[in-house]
C-alpha cells in the first residue's frame, strides 16, 4: 500500500488532478455500473418469476414439492456448467456483445415459459434459461475490472450485485400484480418483453473505457491508477486450466457455494415459505415478501464502502475483502432460528437479518476475480469459475429443501437448520481455506 506521499507522486506522474479523489462518485463509470445494476435486476426478475408463480403453477400443473424443487434447481445446473465457457468467452469476446445478446436470448426463453404445459417442457426451458443467463455475472465482473480502480471495486461490485436484491424485491409486487391481472403465464411474457428492450439498449449504450466517447482524460487516468504507467497492463494471462492449480481458486469456488446455498433459499423457496408456512395471501406476499431484499441492498452497499474505507486507511486488500465475507456468513446463520419462530413477524425479522448478512458478505465476491487474477485476461474466467460454485449450490439448494420438506411433512425447521450450518462452513472457508487474497502466483 503506497504512502500518501507516494500516492501524490503517482498522481502527478499520471496528470491526475488532486480533486480526483473528491470527485470519486462522479463520472461516466457510475453510469456504466448503474446500467449493469439494471441488467442484474432484470436477470433476477426473470429468475424469481418462477418462484413467485410456483404456488399457483403447482396447482395448475399438479407439481409436488420435490418436482418443484427440481424445477427451481435445474436452471442453476446448466447455469453453473456454463459458467466455465461463459467466463472464458467474456475474456475473449468482451462484455458488450456477449452480455447484450445473452439478454435478448434469455428474455425470449422467459417468454416461452409462459406457454409451457407440463413439467418436462418447463424443465427444458429452465435449462435453456440457465445457458442464456450464464454470461451475465462474468461480464459484470469484467466491466468492474475495466472501469474501476481497485479501491472502488468493492463498492462497484456491491452496486451491480445489489441489482439482484432489487430484482428479487420488486419482482414480488410486480409479478404478483401481473399474476392477479393476467395469470402466471402473462407474468413470464411481461418479464421477457422488459428484458428484450433492455438488451437492445445495452448494445447501443455500453462501450469499454478505451472506446467510450464521453470518458474524460481525468477520469481515464483515475480508472487506470492501478495499472502501469501509460494505462496498459500487459501481464500474460494464464491458461484456463492453470487457474485450478491455486488454492485461492478452489477457496473462491467452495466459499461461494456455501454462501449461495443459503442465498438461494431466498431466491427460490422464500415465497412458498411465506404462503405455506406462514399463511400469507397474495397481497401480503407482495408487500411483506420484498422487505428482506430491500433491506439487503443497503447492507451490501455498506460492505462495499467498508472495503474501500479499509483499503484507503492502509489495510490490505485481503483483510478488507475478508471482513465482510467472514462476519457476514457467521451472522447469516441466524436463519436457523426462523424455522422455530413463534410467529410470522419474528420469522420475517430473522430472515431479514440473515439475508442482509449474506449480502454484506457478498459485497466482496465480485471484486475477488479482479484481485486474484494474474492478468486482465483471466478476470472473467475466474468469475466464471467461482460462479460455477455459486450456481451448483443454486442447483442443489432448492432440491435439498424440497426433498427435506417432503420428508418432514412440509416443515421448514430442518431445511433452515441445514442452511445455517452451511453458512458457518462458508465463513470457515473464506477465513481459513482461501488464504491471502492477491494475484495468483504472487510472492509479495
Amino acid at each position: 500500500m503506497p504512502s500518501a506521499t507516494e500516492s501524490n507522486e503517482l498522481n502527478a506522474q499520471r496528470n491526475v488532478p488532486s480533486s480526483a479523489g473528491r470527485k470519486a462518485f462522479r463520472g461516466t463509470r457510475w453510469g456504466i455500473i448503474s446500467a449493469v445494476f439494471a441488467g442484474t435486476a432484470i436477470n433476477y426478475i426473470d429468475r424469481a418469476n418462477l418462484s413467485i408463480a410456483l404456488p399457483y403453477m403447482s396447482d395448475d400443473l399438479h407439481l409436488t414439492s420435490t418436482a418443484s424443487g427440481v424445477l427451481l434447481g435445474v436452471f442453476s445446473l446448466t447455469y453453473a456448467l456454463m459458467q466455465f465457457p461463459a467466463g472464458w468467452l467474456v475474456d475473449k469476446v468482451g462484455p458488450r456483445k456477449l452480455y447484450g445478446y445473452a439478454l435478448i436470448a434469455w428474455s425470449l426463453i422467459t417468454m416461452l415459459v409462459g406457454a409451457a404445459t407440463g413439467l418436462v417442457v418447463l424443465i427444458l426451458l429452465r435449462m435453456l434459461l440457465g445457458v442464456g443467463e450464464s454470461p451475465a455475472y462474468p461480464s459484470s465482473a469484467k466491466i468492474v475490472s475495466r472501469w474501476f480502480p481497485q479501491k472502488e471495486r468493492g463498492i462497484a461490485s456491491s452496486i451491480f450485485d445489489s441489482g439482484a436484491r432489487m430484482g428479487s424485491a420488486v419482482s414480488l409486487p410486480l409479478i404478483t400484480g401481473v399474476i392477479a391481472w393476467l395469470g402466471w403465464r402473462g407474468a413470464f411474457v411481461a418479464a421477457g418483453v422488459v428484458g428484450l428492450l433492455f438488451g437492445v439498449f445495452w448494445l447501443w449504450f455500453y462501450r469499454d473505457p478505451e472506446d467510450h466517447p464521453k470518458l474524460s482524460a481525468e477520469e481515464r487516468a483515475y480508472i487506470q491508477a492501478d495499472t502501469p504507467a501509460g494505462g496498459r497492463d500487459d501481464r500474460q494471462a494464464l491458461p484456463w486450466r492453470a487457474l485450478f492449480a491455486h488454492r485461492a481458486t478452489w477457496g473462491m469456488m467452495l466459499g461461494f457455494f456455501c454462501l449461495s446455498f443459503v442465498l438461494y433459499f431466498f431466491i427460490t423457496w422464500f415465497p412458498s415459505y411465506l404462503v405455506n408456512e406462514r399463511g400469507f395471501d397474495l397481497l401480503k406476499l407482495g408487500f411483506f415478501g420484498m422487505i428482506p431484499a430491500l433491506c439487503a441492498m443497503p447492507a451490501q452497499w455498506i460492505g462495499g464502502l467498508l472495503q474501500g474505507r479499509l483499503i484507503a486507511r492502509g489495510r490490505s486488500v485481503s483483510y478488507a475483502r475478508k471482513v465482510p465475507l467472514v462476519s457476514g456468513l457467521l451472522v447469516a446463520s441466524v436463519i436457523v432460528f426462523a424455522g422455530s419462530a413463534p410467529n410470522a413477524a419474528t420469522a420475517l425479522i430473522l430472515l431479514t437479518v440473515s439475508y442482509c448478512a449474506l449480502t454484506f458478505a457478498a459485497s466482496s465476491l465480485w471484486a475477488l476475480p479482479s484481485d486474484v487474477a494474474p492478468a486482465p485476461g483471466n478476470v472473467a474466467s475466474l468469475a466464471g469459475i467461482q460462479g460455477f460454485g455459486s450456481n451448483f449450490a443454486g442447483f442443489l439448494s432448492p432440491i435439498v429443501v424440497g426433498a427435506l420438506l417432503d420428508a418432514g411433512g412440509g416443515s421448514y425447521a430442518v431445511p433452515l437448520t441445514v442452511a445455517g450450518a452451511v453458512s458457518i462452513a462458508g465463513a470457515l472457508v473464506y477465513g481459513l481455506v482461501i488464504g491471502r487474497i492477491a494475484p495468483l502466483g504472487s510472492t509479495k
